[in-house]
């Protein structure tokens, strides 16, 4: 039978399962076939799920790798835990940060040499989505070209993604040091950025909070917005203060994304 609807920012759910495929993909380095279904479930207490009794859509992501061990499986959503030689592990935390925004859930089931199987429950909508009548108000969209740093791959190509469907040009940047090249490189070419975008905790790496003093001091007129997923840091508080000129939160919101940008590029600095 046909999938249930369910109501989800689109751009959010389409990282979720990208990072999902990103891990099947690593864990399978001889190359496997990663295995996605959608089925319509009914969740009841039987179930013993964190959700209410209801209709939910679930979405698994499997893969036939390596696995991951018991005793990493009750960690494996935590921010900064990772069972990869690189990267942050911020991906399947900001994973599991968008699922419970939609009132979800994700689970995982593991075994050592046979693979690992992601659940996602999404609450299904309790009647079909009607298109929305009359002309909806569009904001004057500002365009430019803007640098993203942010040391989880899945991420960079996620916000460039977006951006460009905004109608922005755009580059990518893993840390710092590379994105202060970067801008330096565009500054002595015929076109510089209008934004920069940096990911204030780049384990191992130059973060927003050191990247934004450097931008400033190669360009006293650099528009850094700092983007974090801890909103509880004195950076993110008060970000004026140590020289941004705006804050997106993680998980992004693309509309969120849209009017901070649209914000920063239309005022001046003086």
């Amino acid at each position: 039978s046909d999938l249930w609807t369910t109501e989800v920012d689109k751009g959010q759910i389409s990282q979720v399962i990208g990072n999902l495929v990103i891990n099947a993909q690593q864990a399978m380095p001889d190359g496997e076939t990663i295995n996605i279904k959608a089925e319509n479930v009914n969740v009841t207490p039987k179930d013993n799920l964190p959700l209410q009794g209801g209709n939910y859509i679930k979405i698994s992501v499997g893969d036939k790798g390596i696995g991951i061990p018991a005793e990493q499986l009750t960690k494996i959503f935590d921010p900064y835990f990772t069972t990869k030689q690189k990267g942050s592990g911020l991906g399947l935390a900001t994973t599991y940060s968008i699922i419970h925004r939609h009132d979800g859930h994700i689970t995982v089931k593991s075994e050592i040499g046979i693979g690992t199987t992601f659940h996602i429950y999404l609450p299904a909508s309790a009647e079909q989505v009607k298109k929305k009548e009359g002309v909806k108000e569009e904001t004057t969209t500002i365009t430019g070209k803007i640098l993203v740093m942010d040391d989880e791959e899945m991420v960079r190509n996620f916000v460039s993604k977006a951006l460009k469907s905004f109608g922005n040009e755009t580059e990518v940047a893993r840390d710092g040091a590379e994105a202060i090249e970067k801008y330096k490189k565009a500054m002595d070419s015929d076109k510089p950025f209008d934004a920069v975008i940096l990911d204030l905790t780049i384990p191992g790496g130059m973060g927003g909070k050191q990247a934004v003093k450097k931008l400033l001091e190669i360009d006293s007129d650099a528009k850094a917005v700092v983007s974090s997923g801890y909103a509880n840091d004195p950076v993110v508080s008060n970000f004026e203060a140590y020289g941004f000129s705006g804050f997106i939160p993680k998980p992004y919101m693309l509309e969120e994304l849209k009017k901070v940008l649209n914000n920063v590029m239309s005022e001046k600095k003086y």
